[in-house]
């Protein structure tokens, strides 16, 4: 058995987030002594090594939840396709190094943008979601999104975009204003209306997304002005903070 301060300094996550994963029931203890620490098995934390491989492929907590509770779940499947990705994601990075190698030997002059292509590790990624991510989520989506013709879903992601813009007509306001407060509760509705059911877990999720400075945050800023996405976030962030 280990206690939740050793897990924790072998995970590198936090007691408090492990605390939340217990709220939530994602990660339950193995056991709780009398004086109320949090004791952990082997069991447990093969659970966990579950919970931060399908985060790392963008499940929503709520969901992985329900993944890793159906008796189905196959966990071999699951690793083989984490470690295609990671393989991917490996291999992304070395024509990253190649890159900025060549552009310090030659100059900037020396136009190549192959390094920065990340298209088939978020193909892949996607797909592995798809493999996994049969949940009431992911069937809604199905059937109110996909069943739609590219040009429709074109306008909707569209149109998706402009409203995470217009948070950059409200930059400088605090996150918690009532006017930004309002933009999110029209995000959220959106999202249940073209996508799937936005509940207030899901929207929190997106938070990190973001404001945490990968392609979410580049598109964002780049359609609102830089400082969108971080204030969109915090807006979340407020508008889930009982979640």
């Amino acid at each position: 058995m280990m206690s939740i301060s050793e897990v924790a300094n072998l995970t590198g996550i936090s007691q408090r987030t492990l605390h939340y994963y217990d709220e939530i029931g994602l990660l339950t203890p193995t056991q709780t002594t009398e004086a109320g620490y949090r004791l952990y098995d082997d069991a447990a934390l093969e659970r966990l090594q579950y919970i931060l491989l399908f985060k790392e492929l963008g499940f929503p907590l709520k969901d992985i939840r329900s993944l890793l509770d159906d008796p189905g779940f196959d966990r071999t499947k699951a690793l083989e396709q984490h470690l295609t990705l990671l393989t991917m994601k490996k291999q992304h990075i070395e024509n990253l190094i190649d890159l900025t190698r060549g552009l310090c030997l030659m100059g900037t002059k020396n136009l190549n943008f192959s390094g920065f292509n990340t298209k088939q590790i978020d193909e892949y990624a996607a797909e592995a979601r798809a493999t996994y991510g049969k949940t009431a989520a992911y069937q809604e989506y199905e059937q109110r999104f996909l069943t739609k013709d590219a040009s429709d879903q074109s306008q909707i992601s569209q149109d998706f975009m402009a409203l995470l813009a217009r948070f950059g007509s409200h930059l400088g306001e605090a996150p918690d204003s009532p006017d930004v407060q309002a933009l999110v509760a029209q995000l959220q509705a959106y999202i249940t209306e073209h996508f799937y059911t936005c509940t207030d877990q899901i929207l929190a999720s997106f938070a990190n997304l973001y404001d945490g400075g990968g392609r979410f945050t580049a598109n964002i800023d780049k359609a609102g002005g830089p400082g969108t996405a971080a204030l969109a976030a915090q807006a979340i962030r407020h508008y889930t903070r009982n979640v």
